[in-house]
């Protein structure tokens, strides 16, 4: 029972399908048993009477004919009727009737039941086929030979074929019936696919029976209201930054004015430091989707980013393969690459240098972000990709908004991707970007 469910199809289409199609099949086969069972008992009866009434017309035939007419008689009833009469001899080979046929079992025991338990039957009398009743006439014995086809009813395939066909009909209508039951289902996943990866999804078609309806309206709902909320969180973030920035900009002011060089470095570190937090907000809420994709050379991009990182003394290293052109959003991709290295070099710049990768994997092109810092617990993976969360325990002293490796993985997601943070051999982080070929 274990491997049955890795025998089932996936899909509630060919799931419920396959379930109707064995429905039918067990209906059509318990109808053909009940009509089997029906039918067997009156065909005995009728068939079993009828060999009564050949024998018993026969032998009153032979006993009134006179002994000049009786060889004529039985020549008129071979050729009209079919019917031939033998007298048993004591050397006749004569098989009885076959155990594996219930039916013709059940004619024998009728026949004997009307002409004597003594009667004998056989499917071959000396080779010759039949089907031979015996009958006697005072002391002699006589075997009176049917034609087969008129005992053994043969099977109408024509019944097959319409029966077949009747079958296929319905099967044929039960998967239009499905198939129109769960294609607002797919179409339903489909979008639900591209709000996860920050899609704005069409809105749905509200058709089809009254349940689906209902769910598709509740989830076209569901959409205007994300994406409402989403509108509302870049509208404030736009305006919370916008508002922090005029004073911040007057006490970068004030502070150059100061004299005290160390208090004046310190002011400047500090709003420097809210800059950067109030640019991620920023580079959080815009919206990935507005920008339109464009061929995109991913290495001129990961190259664009390190280059004045590394002539401001950053360690990186850039190990670049060739790579197709991919139909990407290049500011997207901008902030997707400087905050991976940012974040690399905040946390592991200082153990060793930190190593870019580009190649091809499969249908993908994969980016690696490598660094020698205290990496990620595998467990806290997956929540580090929330905005406003860092590791704190891993990751002593550290500063921003933790907002840095949600806004990857957004950008990632509305590229149809994969972003995944890997323990790195020899301690340290591999952040990895999967972008799918099939964008080009």
């Amino acid at each position: 029972m274990k491997l049955l469910p890795k025998v089932l199809p996936k899909s509630l289409l060919w799931r419920t399908f396959l379930l109707l199609a064995l429905l039918m099949v067990l209906a059509v086969a318990a109808w053909a048993a009940i009509f089997t069972s029906l039918q067997r008992e009156p065909r005995t009866r009728q068939l079993a009477q009828m060999v009564v009434s050949i024998v018993n017309l026969s032998r009153s035939a032979l006993v009134t004919a006179q002994p000049d007419k009786r060889r004529e008689l039985l020549f008129e009833l071979s050729d009209r009727e079919g019917i031939r009469i033998y007298p048993a001899d004591d050397d006749e080979i004569a098989a009885p009737l076959p155990a594996d046929s219930p039916f013709l079992q059940m004619v024998a025991a009728e026949v004997r039941r009307k002409l004597g338990t003594d009667t004998r039957f056989s499917l071959a009398r000396d080779e010759e086929e039949g089907f031979w009743v015996s009958f006697h006439i005072q002391d002699d014995e006589y075997w009176l030979m049917l034609p087969r086809e008129r005992v053994e009813r043969k099977f109408p395939l024509q019944w097959l074929g319409w029966g077949s066909a009747a079958l296929l009909l319905a099967l044929a209508g039960a998967y239009l019936i499905m198939f129109r039951v769960t294609r607002p289902l797919k179409t339903l996943a489909d979008a639900a696919r591209d709000i996860g990866r920050g899609r704005q999804p069409a809105p749905l078609a509200e058709t089809g029976p009254e349940e689906i309806r209902s769910v598709t309206h509740a989830f076209n709902q569901m959409t205007r209201d994300l994406a409402r909320l989403d509108d509302d969180r870049a509208l404030i973030l736009a305006g919370i930054s916008h508002d922090l920035r005029t004073p911040l900009t007057r006490l970068r002011l004030a502070a150059e004015m100061s004299a005290d060089e160390a208090l004046r470095e310190g002011i400047s570190a500090d709003i420097g430091e809210m800059d950067k937090i109030i640019g991620q907000f920023l580079d959080f809420a815009r919206d990935a989707e507005g920008e339109p994709p464009e061929p995109t050379d991913l290495n001129s991009v990961i190259a664009h980013i390190a280059a004045p990182l590394q002539r401001r003394g950053a360690h990186i290293e850039l190990h670049l393969v060739e790579l197709p052109q991919l139909m990407l959003r290049p500011l997207a991709l901008l902030r997707l690459v400087a905050n991976l290295l940012n974040n690399a070099l905040r946390y592991g710049g200082e153990a060793g240098p930190v190593e870019v990768e580009t190649h091809l994997e499969g249908d993908q092109v994969v980016l690696d972000v490598l660094d020698r810092g205290p990496g990620v617990p595998t467990e806290e993976a997956e929540r580090l990709k929330l905005p406003f969360t860092r590791l704190e325990a891993a990751r002593t002293g550290a500063s921003g908004a933790g907002l840095g490796l949600a806004i990857v993985n957004r950008v990632v997601l509305s590229h149809g991707g994969r972003f995944d943070l890997l323990p790195r051999t020899g301690g340290g982080l591999i952040a990895r970007v999967s972008l799918p070929i099939n964008q080009v």
